[in-house]
């Protein structure tokens, strides 16, 4: 199977993943950013930076809801294999 896909072929749910994982980042940054007032000992962001490290669950949502529907397909793919 392996030499019929191609190398840069997109399967079903690469895209969530992908984007799951830069949704992640940006609010790892986000909560890094955040905490690292209390280590320094300065004053403490506004709301709004505490909101967007809430982006770090978001991405981990987005991407294992691409996780599931890539397993999704090739189940598919294997059921109709076998017949």
């Amino acid at each position: 199977m392996r030499d019929k896909t191609q190398p840069n072929s997109a399967e079903p749910g690469d895209r969530l993943i992908r984007s799951g994982a830069i949704v992640f980042f940006v609010g790892a940054v986000a909560t890094l950013v955040t905490v690292a007032p209390l280590f320094l000992g300065t004053t403490p962001f506004p709301t709004y930076m505490f909101l967007l490290s809430m982006l770090m669950g978001v991405g981990f949502l987005i991407a294992a809801a691409g996780v599931l529907q890539s397993v999704a397909a090739g189940r598919r793919r294997a059921r109709e294999a076998r017949f």
